[in-house]
């Protein structure tokens, strides 16, 4: 059990591989200001609904190989931002550890479940109404989460439950997944210092 306070919740995460260039900074006790470049304007304006939603100071900059396609910008993007989230939350003392939330936009709804688990896996049911939003492949959103959850160490549940328009269908998936991580990594005061599990670690 961990009894140390804890001081600063922010991280810097780089990865290079010949497809990515990635820096990703997090302040997990932000006030959800964003500063976002991957060239995808979409992808930009979905990770900008995770910090503003989940009050997570974000930066991201991605040089990707877009003259391919978005694929491999929008998984190692999740990749990093997944290691992120590891690296800030630590050894998970304290943490609420579950997040769920419900968002609705106009006639979609969204439902995301995450538990810091620490073990990685990804359920997600979203059957999309259009193959693209602007640049962004819509298939991607899958590559984007399963990215974050192996890398995060997180289950994470995602429900598109009703929508027709695609890109509200990808907003309130990615409004909810920033609340449902906001409630998973805040901080619960009845439980300072304590590792949320009974195993002792996470």
């Amino acid at each position: 059990m961990s009894t140390e306070p804890v001081t600063s919740r922010v991280a810097e995460v780089t990865r290079n591989t010949r497809e990515t260039r990635i820096t990703v900074r997090i302040n997990l006790d932000g006030t959800g200001q964003s500063k976002l470049h991957t060239g995808i304007g979409f992808f930009d304006h979905m990770l900008d609904q995770i910090a503003r939603h989940g009050l997570i100071d974000l930066d991201i900059h991605c040089d990707g190989d877009l003259h391919i396609d978005g694929h491999h910008t929008v998984e190692d993007v999740g990749i990093t931002l997944g290691l992120a989230i590891a690296k800030a939350v630590g050894d998970k003392a304290g943490l609420t550890r579950y997040g769920h939330s419900y968002v609705p936009l106009d006639e979609a709804l969204s439902r995301v479940v995450i538990d810091l688990s620490g073990r990685p896996g990804l359920h997600m049911d979203c059957k999309f109404t259009a193959g693209s939003i602007g640049a962004f492949d819509t298939q991607l959103t899958f590559e984007f989460f399963q990215g974050f959850a192996n890398a995060a160490l997180a289950t994470v549940h995602i429900d598109n439950l009703k929508g027709h328009n695609a890109h509200h269908q990808a907003e309130t998936m990615f409004k909810a997944f920033g609340r449902a991580l906001r409630m998973a990594t805040t901080l619960d005061p009845r439980s300072a210092g304590v590792i949320p599990s009974t195993k002792g670690s996470l």
